[in-house]
């Protein structure tokens, strides 16, 4: 590589870690192009609603952001983290813990990714490309992707020096290095669903809901019922994110997704069995929630290394988790802010010890944050743990419903060396 031509990144997938990526490898130095099999910047998450961003991860996209304040204007603030416990017979619900230090903000998937995006000089991602394969040269200096051009069925091929995989959690990369890896079932689905009230403001649905939940647009809600639990939050421009947890065998998913396209019967189905556990406040803005979907929560055993010669994971590919403690655009955030720190430090000719430092900084905090996550599922979700009796709010004490608070989170307030 001659001193003028910069290295050559290619990330593969166009979400939020991938275009994350690209803002810290293009500040360290390197030209980076993304590569998104979807035709063109998405109009609604494909498995995704609402988010929470902690207070890290703000700063973070602010520093990429040509206008920093764009964040605040589009996300509310989560100052409280509240857990509360409804009794699903008589249809009532008292707070468990309360935390006011909390300082996330709750972000729409979607305006996030167009925030990022927009942030990018043009032509750095490329849509409507599927990745197929990739081959890494002998001496280990380069690597050759093989893309299809949807729209075209054309096939090309593309060459860099670096391959980024944030290609999701069913990562096809990840899986050409750990053939035998497979991810686990939680045990239980989410129906998720964004209600929006904009021009019904005044609705009794939207005058109830803000009765019963006095502190929507500044708390994170976290309702526990018997064996279940759901999550509440304002998002902005007049919109509500709910998603609700129910145990269930493990589903036959086709085709390579964790997101099930839903029936009218299916929902119709939700809607009874919704009737039976939360206050009807609740239930209403489910029950008036248009294409409401179905995740089924899977999430892996941390793995033990994310990266091989000139290949290295981000976000869910490197890490699947569970949604309990929030982590999953934080941990893509802060895995793209480490990955453009050790480029930039170690430079490209350094390669494989920038790799090795962004994965040993990495590794240790993500592995522990999944498996805190997988913890909080369970106890949340009423399902058996080794160290303690099954959870249930209604006869729980004080120290059973400590350990719910988002702030135990292993790492929750930690900033890495190489970011400060």
């Amino acid at each position: 590589m001659s001193e003028k031509e910069k290295p050559k990144a290619v990330v593969v997938g166009g979400s939020i870690a991938g275009i994350s990526c690209a803002h810290t490898l293009a500040l360290a130095g390197w030209d980076v192009v993304v590569l998104e099999k979807s035709c063109g910047p998405t109009t609604g998450s494909p498995t995704g609603a609402g988010l929470g961003l902690d207070p890290l991860a703000q700063r973070l996209i602010q520093s990429w952001l040509h206008n920093p304040q764009l964040l605040h204007s589009s996300t509310l603030p989560l100052t409280i983290d509240l857990n509360q416990a409804t009794d699903s017979e008589k249809k009532v619900s008292w707070t468990l813990t309360r935390d006011e230090n909390f300082n996330f903000r709750a972000a729409y998937w979607t305006d996030l990714h167009s925030l990022l995006y927009n942030a990018l000089p043009p032509n750095i991602v490329l849509w409507g490309h599927l990745f197929l394969s990739f081959s890494i040269s002998d001496d280990k200096k380069s690597v050759k992707i093989k893309v299809k051009v949807v729209q075209t069925d054309e096939e090309i091929e593309i060459v860099g020096n670096l391959l980024v995989a944030a290609d999701g959690s069913l990562s096809s990369i990840r899986q050409s290095f750990l053939p035998g890896h497979k991810l686990r079932y939680s045990g239980y689905c989410a129906w998720r669903g964004v209600f929006d009230f904009s021009g019904n403001e005044n609705s009794e649905t939207v005058v109830g809901i803000r009765r019963a939940y006095t502190e929507l647009g500044k708390s994170l809600y976290f309702n526990l019922g018997s064996g279940t639990h759901s999550v509440f939050y304002e998002l902005q421009n007049k919109r509500l994110n709910w998603i609700w947890y129910v145990n269930q065998p493990e589903p036959e998913l086709k085709r390579n997704s964790v997101t099930m396209k839903v029936s009218s019967e299916m929902v119709q189905k939700m809607h009874r069995e919704v009737e039976k556990v939360w206050v009807p406040e609740l239930v209403r803005v489910m029950k008036e929630t248009k294409d409401p979907f179905l995740n089924f929560i899977y999430d892996s055993d941390p793995l033990e290394q994310i990266f091989w010669d000139n290949v290295v994971l981000v976000g869910d590919a490197a890490h699947p988790t569970t949604p309990h403690g929030l982590r999953s655009t934080n941990m893509s955030v802060l895995d793209a802010a480490i990955l453009g720190k050790c480029l930039a430090k170690s430079g490209a000719e350094n390669l494989q010890s920038a790799l090795r430092e962004y994965q040993s900084t990495r590794l240790p905090v993500v592995s522990k944050q999944v498996l805190h996550a997988r913890r909080m599922g369970r106890i949340k979700q009423g399902l058996v743990l080794p160290d303690r009796e099954p959870f249930d709010p209604k006869y729980a004490r004080s120290e059973d419903y400590q350990e719910l608070q988002q702030k135990n989170m292993p790492f929750f307030d930690d900033v890495p060396l190489l970011l400060i």
